[in-house]
């Protein structure tokens, strides 16, 4: 496989939980999926978990190189966890349509976060067309 395209994304956590704090169920539902959702739910620092979250979405995107337009949605973009807690990423919806063009196969991601800022990286592997 080889590198097909690289994105990285910085959240604030103070934006979220501001976010949070007006728009919590219309924003929750918008952007997250369910298992994304109780991944945050089970851990004190729910916050950063979600803009870990968000920062995935938000690379991914940037690694895609298409922003938020023609039919994406923020829920074709979801982060899970390994047995082994490592996150992993699947793809849906026009998003994956995309990735698939681009020869796309693998999408490998990190994220780290402090109770101030989330940032994740997402690197594209596969064969380009």
């Amino acid at each position: 496989m080889e590198l097909i395209g690289h994105g990285i994304d910085l959240v604030d956590c103070r934006k979220i939980e501001s976010i949070l704090d007006r728009h919590e169920e219309r924003f929750l539902a918008r952007v997250f999926t369910a298992d994304e959702l109780a991944y945050s739910q089970k851990h004190r620092s729910r916050v950063e978990r979600l803009a870990g979250r968000m920062a995935v979405k938000e690379a991914v995107m940037k690694l895609l190189g298409t922003g938020w337009r023609g039919g994406i949605a923020w829920t074709d973009i979801e982060t899970r966890n390994n047995e082994a807690g490592k996150p992993v990423v699947s793809l849906h919806g026009k998003v994956a349509e995309l990735a698939e063009e681009m020869g796309i196969e693998k999408i490998s991601v990190s994220i780290t976060h402090t109770a101030d800022l989330a940032i994740a990286s997402a690197i594209g592997l596969g064969k380009q067309p």
